[in-house]
């Protein structure tokens, strides 16, 4: 590899609670010719990547603080682009697999040989676009990028899929909205999987993650020495992602010095690098989402109207999941195979308690919370069926299921919905726009839902 002007081979983080094995990684990395910052646990090399960009991070998996697989998702977060090599006391094939399909790029096993290290950072350093491709890549192949992830019967969720298919094979910029947790990036990969990018990376970047003063080298890129730390040229991830797509999670939270540059991306296919005199072309598809009503940005001065209208060209939103509570029983379908691949578990699903259970939260966090909660219970669990003991303390204790008299899921489901619509209705003295507050779903979905369940209407009657 080529050092650059000030001698240096790249930027190279070393996070490890042992001072032997963190000072002979530095010292022989130093002599090779990298520029090395060392820090002694996890919490400061989480500090690290937050103030400066490396070019690779050696992490030990176990270490004060946060731990390596810790570090590790914070690295993926605000440095997408950062190779990540951890090491693990444990040689075992379980732990290397689960730092890899993390989004580790390679491990190294102590007692650490220094010539093995030494020759991997060069190796990764030497093919990073490769290296880099290839983790992204085999990413998506685990995450089973098919239409089945995004999961539901109800009508809302029927519509998103149709959205999807029709735009996905078109080149068109589109805008997903929607709560937190409700699965934006899974509609983003849905329409990424379906279109003729499928073959090439999407790229996700939570704009909101990454510090203000990172963001722009992340996204466009810089050239050597157009800034303290810059010791050499890197891409962006606008041309990392050639000829597939970039995925900016929580747009509405870019500073507004950013969101023109995004403009100009869009509009014109091309980026400037920082520092770099001339622009370079890249040929990228834009899916972005926000948790925000841009709208109401736009009119507060948070957001650019021009750009908002041109991400906004087709719009997909996806509704809360309190609002589509007949999609519950599938994805904790999913969730339960997922979880029981991963946690090497048996268990056949939830009995009809807790579904019931589960049915009756309000679900602030949407599915990610759903997901969450199933995994906290398998957990805990023993047996074959998930019960409500399973379930975390103050969701189990936050409500009062009433029992079904019928042994079939759909019928339960539908008694208890339609039984607890009764009830607020009644509280709201049967005024739906109140009682839609009351449940947290939108009126026409309060409609719907009288209708399709056989609700009493007291002005029906």
């Amino acid at each position: 590899m080529e050092a650059t002007e000030n001698g240096s081979q790249g930027e190279v983080l070393v996070a490890d609670d042992e001072d032997g094995v963190r000072e002979s990684l530095a010292e022989v990395l130093i002599e090779a010719g990298y520029h090395v910052t060392q820090v002694a646990d996890g919490t400061a090399a989480i500090e690290a990547l937050n103030k400066q960009e490396f070019d690779i991070v050696i992490s030990d998996v176990t270490m004060p603080g946060a731990d390596g697989l810790e570090v590790l998702q914070h690295a993926r977060r605000v440095s997408p682009q950062v190779l990540v090599l951890l090491m693990t006391a444990h040689a075992s094939v379980e732990t290397a697999v689960q730092a890899l399909r993390r989004g580790a790029h390679d491990y190294l096993l102590k007692p650490i040989l220094i010539d093995d290290a030494l020759h991997k950072v060069q190796y990764l350093l030497r093919n990073r676009q490769a290296a880099w491709e290839n983790q992204f890549l085999r990413n998506q192949a685990e995450r089973r990028l098919d239409f089945d992830n995004l999961i539901g019967r109800s009508a809302a969720m029927n519509d998103v899929m149709h959205r999807v298919r029709r735009v996905a094979p078109t080149p068109t910029t589109v805008l997903v909205s929607g709560e937190s947790g409700v699965g934006k990036e899974v509609v983003a990969r849905a329409i990424h999987y379906f279109s003729d990018r499928r073959d090439a990376i999407l790229l996700p970047l939570n704009c909101g993650a990454i510090p203000e003063n990172l963001l722009e080298s992340q996204l466009f890129g810089h050239v050597k020495g157009s800034f303290t730390g810059a010791v050499s040229s890197q891409e962006g991830l606008f041309l990392r992602a050639r000829g597939g797509t970039i995925f900016l999670d929580e747009i509405g939270e870019m500073p507004l010095n950013l969101q023109v540059k995004i403009l100009r991306v869009i509009e014109s296919r091309e980026v400037h690098p920082v520092g770099a005199s001339t622009p370079v072309k890249v040929d990228v598809r834009v899916i972005a989402a926000t948790n925000r009503s841009l709208g109401e940005e736009v009119e507060a001065g948070r957001f650019r109207e021009d750009l908002f209208y041109r991400l906004n060209v087709f719009d997909i939103a996806i509704p809360p999941l309190r609002e589509r509570r007949e999609d519950i029983p599938a994805l904790v379908d999913h969730f339960v195979k997922l979880h029981n691949l991963d946690l090497k578990r048996r268990f056949k699903g939830v009995d009809n308690v807790t579904m019931k259970t589960l049915m009756s939260l309000p679900w602030k966090g949407n599915v990610r919370e759903l997901d969450n909660v199933l995994e906290h219970a398998m957990i805990l669990g023993d047996g074959e069926w998930i019960t409500v003991d399973d379930l975390p303390n103050a969701m189990r204790d936050s409500v009062s299921v009433p029992l079904s008299t019928s042994d079939n899921l759909r019928e339960a489901m539908h008694s208890y919905e339609k039984s607890h619509i009764q009830t607020v209705l009644a509280k709201a003295d049967f005024d739906k726009k109140a009682a839609a507050g009351m449940l947290g779903i939108a009126l026409s979905s309060l409609y719907r839902k009288i209708e399709d369940l056989g609700v009493v209407d007291r002005d029906a009657e």
